[in-house]
């Protein structure tokens, strides 16, 4: 039978460190993950300036950010934020050898919802483009069970059933069906430990959430 000390100079396992980008909003974030525990961050409420900001935020992390892997929120949001995250995030994952994965805004919004009102079935809502709204509906175990939209808020109001609704739309929505309960939430990056596995994207493509406004001319290749 071995000694129970002979294991005791036995290295103990090395956890993934994981870099956490979320501009795809008004609200910016980064985080920096050992393992499921977020080890520093930061938040900020922007609204612009997201190219400016999240490079030096980034930097302040403990060794400049530096990571095993790199989480970066996909959109839906500001088309700018967006691809601003996904230029850093490419950026870094090239140079520092890193994986890249990538996660759907309204899906890390859910995931906050559920650790503050328990395992529930939610919509989310949230700024479109052109006076829409992003919506999409969630089961109680973050399965998504309608599909992301871009809609006129009355329609939007209409193809969301949830009674809790969660995002920086919430309210305006509750208000515009009459009825639910709103929880105003933005995306941040410091809660990227709540969000399933299964849901990272391993192609990290942006997530637009509507079709592009310009159109190519009938008949153009």
């Amino acid at each position: 039978m071995a000694d129970a000390g002979s294991d005791r100079g036995a290295a103990s396992p090395v956890e993934t460190t994981t870099l956490v980008i979320d501009s795809a909003t008004d609200a910016c974030s980064v985080a920096l993950f050992a393992g499921d525990a977020c080890v520093a961050g930061d938040y900020r409420m922007l609204g612009r300036g997201h190219a400016e900001a999240l490079v030096p935020m980034i930097a302040a992390l403990p060794d400049k950010g530096r990571a095993d892997r790199i989480a970066v929120a996909l959109g839906p949001g500001s088309f700018t934020g967006v691809r601003v995250g996904l230029a850093a995030a490419r950026a870094l994952a090239l140079a520092w050898g890193a994986t890249l994965v990538g996660y759907p805004t309204l899906a890390l919004i859910a995931a906050m919802a559920r650790e503050s009102e328990g395992p529930k079935g939610l919509g989310v809502a949230t700024t479109g483009g052109h006076g829409e709204w992003f919506v999409e509906s969630f089961d109680a175990d973050g399965t998504t069970c309608s599909a992301l939209a871009s809609l006129r808020p009355d329609a939007a109001a209409a193809a969301v059933t949830c009674e809790l609704v969660a995002g920086n739309q919430a309210q305006a929505l509750v208000a515009a069906r009459g009825h639910g309960r709103a929880l105003p939430l933005w995306p941040d990056a410091r809660a990227f430990g709540l969000l399933s596995s299964s849901i990272l994207m391993p192609e990290a493509l942006p997530l637009y959430g509507r079709g592009p406004d310009a159109k190519l001319p009938a008949g153009a290749a």
